[in-house]
């Protein structure tokens, strides 16, 4: 399973704007913000691995 890191752009009401951390994109990604961790804020990074987004571990 492969895991890709995000980090959030944009918040608009019940949706975020992500961005892709770990490869050249400049295609932002909408997501329900029911499906992503409820502590986000704009700037917070995240993990996608086996469906689900979680926040980055800071290492």
């Amino acid at each position: 399973m492969e895991t890709w890191f995000y980090e959030v752009v944009s918040i608009d009401g019940d949706y975020a704007n992500l961005k892709r951390t770990d490869t050249e994109s400049d295609d932002l990604k909408l997501v329900a913000r029911a499906l992503l961790p409820p502590e986000i804020s704009e700037g917070s990074r995240l993990k996608y691995e086996f469906m689900q987004y979680s926040m980055e571990d800071k290492d």
